[in-house]
């Protein structure tokens, strides 16, 4: 192991870094990601190009639905806002969701855990499809289940510790600029936890000084995005929509749920088996279950979010918008320029409106966060 990567595994493992190490170098922490605060009238946002077609059509909008004397007014118990998470709040690319990249680490390394054949299969596809740059072709549902199933017998504490304990491994590929300069701690990688795209962070303050309710609605697993969002977004843990799997009480044993009585003396157990996605037509639905009422605003970055944006501008009582992140930045974050085609193209065909990583904002992790060279360069530079 070389330098590069000993200091990269101790810094990953929250170890002091010793003399003939790299400079240090800063990553916006969570609790600086949280004092992000946009006053209502939208002058100090800092991390968008306000000349940005999407950045002016946000603003306007806002403005125009919350006067008062506007034919457009949108009382502020109907102001409902939703965002996905992955992809929309924070980064997905590196080099996949958080939650998939948890999975796999529960699955494939930890020694803690012995999975089953079935779950080592598709970890594998997984990690192989990464590695080889291609198509991750996993079954969707088998997934879900499989994610579930791996954090049986943990009970919901357990759980959250084993999530905050992911947060702090490197979101890997994004390094952070050795002279950057901070009275943060040193590290040289982002975190996973950390790796909240600004500009987002600060629309969820915008919206929330505006009056609207705000909620998260992602594929991800419900509690998972609770613990990664505590303390950090501007939203209630209450108004997170996600994925669910059961939780039973311990001693429980194979009684079903509705015949079961909770003691005082039982913890609750992740159960790990899948009650609901939260994807596609789910989000609809699930947003009809849990809000009650159709957003206003909708904010996506995949297919898997074009029904939810669909529902928020169909037959909308009110004046609506829909918003796609696009990954075509690939200086400040791993982006996918042919994915961001993709998703650029499904605009021009729906009416929602496009968001450039690259061209509407002026940092996506902060200033110093950059893709990380290559290792191989690296290596070759250092010799």
């Amino acid at each position: 192991m070389n330098r590069k990567h000993l200091c990269a595994a101790l810094l990953a493992l929250g170890v002091a870094v010793g003399i003939g190490a790299p400079a240090p170098a800063q990553a916006m922490a969570r609790m600086d990601i949280a004092a992000i605060s946009v006053r209502a009238s939208g002058a100090n946002f800092r991390y968008w190009n306000k000349d940005a077609a999407s950045y002016q059509a946000l603003t306007d909008y806002v403005k125009d639905v919350t006067a008062r004397m506007s034919m457009n007014y949108i009382p502020p118990e109907a102001r409902v806002a939703v965002f996905d998470m992955d992809g929309t709040l924070m980064g997905e690319l590196t080099p996949l969701y958080f939650e998939w990249m948890m999975y796999v680490h529960r699955v494939l390394d930890d020694p803690s855990y012995a999975a089953s054949e079935e779950d080592v299969s598709l970890a594998t596809t997984i990690r192989e499809g990464l590695a080889s740059g291609g198509p991750i072709n996993v079954p969707g549902d088998a997934l879900a289940q499989s994610q579930a199933r791996v954090f049986a017998g943990m009970t919901l504490l357990e759980y959250d510790d084993y999530v905050r304990q992911f947060m702090e491994t490197p979101a890997e590929g994004l390094a952070v600029s050795p002279n950057a300069k901070s009275k943060l701690e040193p590290r040289t990688y982002l975190k996973r936890g950390e790796a909240f795209f600004l500009p987002m962070v600060e629309v969820m303050s915008y919206l929330k000084a505006n009056g609207f309710d705000v909620w998260i609605v992602s594929g991800s697993d419900r509690e998972a995005l609770r613990v990664l969002a505590d303390g950090v977004l501007p939203v209630d843990r209450t108004h997170i929509i996600g994925k669910d799997v059961q939780y039973v009480a311990s001693g429980q044993g194979e009684t079903e749920s509705s015949a079961y009585v909770f003691e005082q003396k039982s913890d609750v157990i992740v159960r790990g088996e899948l009650l609901q996605r939260d994807v596609c037509m789910d989000k609809v639905g699930n947003i009809v279950r849990s809000i009650g009422r159709q957003p206003v605003l909708a904010f996506g970055n995949s297919a898997g979010d074009a029904a939810m944006m669909n529902y928020t501008l169909a037959k909308n009582q009110y004046k609506s918008m829909a918003f796609a992140v696009l990954c075509d930045d690939t200086e400040d974050d791993l982006g996918n320029e042919a994915q961001a085609d993709v998703m650029r193209t499904m605009c021009e065909e729906t009416g929602w409106m496009p968001i450039s990583m690259r061209d509407d904002w002026k940092t996506v992790y902060g200033n110093d966060v950059k893709v990380a060279e290559n290792d191989a360069e690296t290596d070759e530079n250092e010799k």
